[in-house]
């Protein structure tokens, strides 16, 4: 009986010896660097197994290496997104720091679908004066966008891709600014080039126009074709696009959130309701979906649409059917 007990003891006390081995040995391994460094890219919000993932696929160390690692420094919640330089020699450990730290070369910039240029000037401001990620005096007003990039058009508003970027730490805006314009013409061109034989839309512009509408009518992509079509058979039969998007873009800060009717009836240069035709300019940056939208929609005899109030919609082919849609999922009846 004492040799058993003697002999559990001495097992627990291996193990216990074991297990403070490897937390002291995991954040002390040795990762595998080339000797002109690795970048690496943490996304935003990345969790600790998706980090130790990257860190193997570069072959920098074991993704359970790292996610032991991790676990014992408590990095589950720390990580911040960048791009981060590694460079031989560096433990497991002294990486994780980094990524904990935020010392990256470079660091990300979320522009959303359908944010417009304002939104993006407010950002811009707030990441140069809260988080340094650029030079306060690069941050210059949207009237100034277009000669800073150099574009053709006087005004960027939906000219600029939105997407997640990422720049290095005290940047010039205006480099930002540059490659969002940079990937907006050559997405444009994309869409432009596999445009319907019959489209209505007579350029680029006008299809960059119309699809920053369908990006506002909608967040559900895979209602954005129909919304594209609903707008293309509208300007088939000459009848005005009558939405909502352009009337609150036309308002400007006057808008409290609260679109009555007085609006729909006070013309501007962006009222869809008063005027035919497209908007002068785009009213928000459009992504991919609603660009292939705006050129090339499925073909169909909607010409109308309802929010149903869980994000989709209902389309409808006449006015008849709409009012019975309205009445359904606006109005409850």
């Amino acid at each position: 009986m004492k040799r058993l007990l003697r002999l559990f003891f001495a097992l627990v006390l291996l193990l216990i010896v074991a297990g403070v081995a490897v937390v002291y040995a995991l954040p002390r391994w040795n990762a595998v660097i080339p000797a002109d460094g690795v970048t690496l890219t943490v996304v935003r919000g990345a969790s600790l197994s998706r980090v130790a993932a990257e860190l193997q696929k570069l072959g920098v160390a074991p993704s359970w290496v790292v996610s032991a690692a991790g676990r014992i420094r408590g990095s589950g919640n720390k990580l911040r997104a960048g791009q981060y330089l590694l460079n031989a020699p560096q433990t497991v450990e002294e990486i994780l720091e980094i990524i904990e730290s935020g010392a990256a070369i470079q660091v990300p910039v979320t522009v959303v679908e359908g944010s417009k240029q304002s939104e993006l000037f407010a950002l811009l401001k707030t990441l140069s004066t809260e988080a340094k990620q650029f030079a306060p005096e690069s941050v210059k007003p949207p009237n100034q966008w277009a000669q800073l990039v150099g574009a053709e058009t006087a005004n960027l508003e939906g000219y600029l891709f939105p997407d997640t970027y990422f720049v290095a730490p005290g940047s010039n805006a205006a480099t930002l600014l540059s490659t969002m314009h940079k990937r907006m013409r050559q997405e444009l061109a994309l869409a432009w080039e596999q445009r319907a034989p019959d489209t209505p839309l007579k350029s680029p512009y006008e299809a960059l126009i119309l699809a920053s509408i369908i990006e506002k009518e909608t967040a559900r992509e895979a209602d954005r074709p129909l919304v594209g079509s609903v707008f293309i058979n509208r300007m088939n039969v000459g009848m005005r696009l009558q939405t909502d998007p352009t009337v609150i873009y036309g308002l400007g800060e006057a808008f409290d959130g609260n679109l009555r009717k007085i609006h729909l009836q006070t013309d501007t240069p962006y009222n869809s309701y008063t005027r035919d035709g497209l908007p002068p300019t785009p009213i928000a940056y459009p992504g991919r979906a609603s660009l292939r939208a705006a050129v090339n929609p499925p073909k169909s005899e909607f010409l109308y649409f309802v929010a149903r109030g869980d994000g989709s919609s209902e389309f409808s082919r006449n006015l008849a059917e709409h009012n019975r849609a309205v009445a359904k999922y606006q109005l409850g009846r």
